[in-house]
């Protein structure tokens, strides 16, 4: 089962309360060197360091969060999950361009201050497919603009070339995730990642960077994840609009029948080799233009 760590600053009266309710619950305590104490059980191990800080490791860092770290108020925030809750700073990550044949794969993270993530609260920051192109390019330089954040592209040829030698969508991602959190991190902060797998490809990417992470869906209910997710929809319609300027044919975004009929142009105008400059080869569309013969 998936390891998560949870880190955590907790001033000293907070440190006596938590102590006091573990000490209550179901928690076999042992010492440990620099430690306030070290508690084992409901899936964690739970480690107060004498420096205030709490690390929590385990497979059930979300239960023990909300059970044993929620703080007043907390519940008055809805928008945000309960881990994301109980730190200054949230590092969110988001994707763009995973099904669209045309353009880049990007990946996009942004980091938020607490007083940060509550000034985007309720605004028109929100999930990216709920934004139209016009706006979400807005939206996506003023934050740039505004905020800490990191990207990182897979144009179709590095795209073409990693998917060819790895056969999964996976750990592209991944790795990718993992490199703009690594590049946001400070000590302290808690990632978000919208969830796209299972498995835990994210965190074993992350090895060694003691953050504390979490992956859920609809992530982009929390403000880091939903800036992350229209700057990585921005840099991807930016990249397509380059796309279709440089090879003088409008690339179209999905990847359903008028991505064809846009497929089939390019092809007519650069053939068919030179399909992989601006597309995912690995979708059907490259095999349903392919029957139609190279032009």
């Amino acid at each position: 089962m998936t390891q998560n760590t949870l880190v955590v600053t907790l001033k000293p009266p907070e440190q006596a309360a938590l102590e006091k309710r573990l000490a209550a619950g179901d928690f076999d305590f042992r010492p440990i060197a620099h430690a306030r104490f070290s508690a084992r059980g409901e899936g964690v191990v739970a480690t107060l360091y004498a420096s205030g800080k709490l690390v929590v490791q385990g497979n059930a860092t979300d239960v023990f969060a909300a059970r044993y770290l929620e703080r007043a108020g907390a519940r008055s925030q809805p928008a945000r999950s309960a881990r994301a809750r109980l730190h200054t700073v949230v590092i969110g990550s988001d994707e763009s361009g995973k099904g669209d044949y045309f353009g880049p794969l990007v990946v996009a993270a942004v980091r938020l201050e607490a007083n940060e993530s509550d000034e985007l609260e309720g605004g028109p920051v929100r999930d990216s497919k709920r934004i139209d192109d016009a706006s979400c390019k807005r939206l996506g330089a003023a934050l740039r603009g505004r905020f800490p954040y990191a990207v990182r592209k897979h144009d179709p040829p590095r795209y073409n070339a990693k998917h060819a030698e790895i056969g999964n969508l996976n750990p592209i991602l991944a790795q990718m995730h993992a490199e703009v959190i690594r590049e946001l991190f400070v000590p302290g902060a808690h990632a978000v990642v919208d969830q796209f797998e299972r498995s835990g490809l994210v965190l074993k990417a992350l090895e060694g960077l003691a953050v504390s992470f979490e992956e859920r869906p609809r992530a982009e209910e929390i403000p880091a994840v939903a800036a992350a997710s229209v700057i990585a929809r921005e840099q991807f319609l930016v990249a397509i609009d380059e796309l279709s300027e440089t090879w003088a044919v409008d690339l179209c975004k999905g990847a359903g029948a008028p991505t064809d009929h846009a497929a089939r142009r390019f092809v007519a105008l650069h053939g068919f080799d030179s399909l992989g400059a601006v597309s995912k080869l690995h979708f059907k569309n490259t095999t349903k233009i392919r029957g139609k013969g190279r032009s």
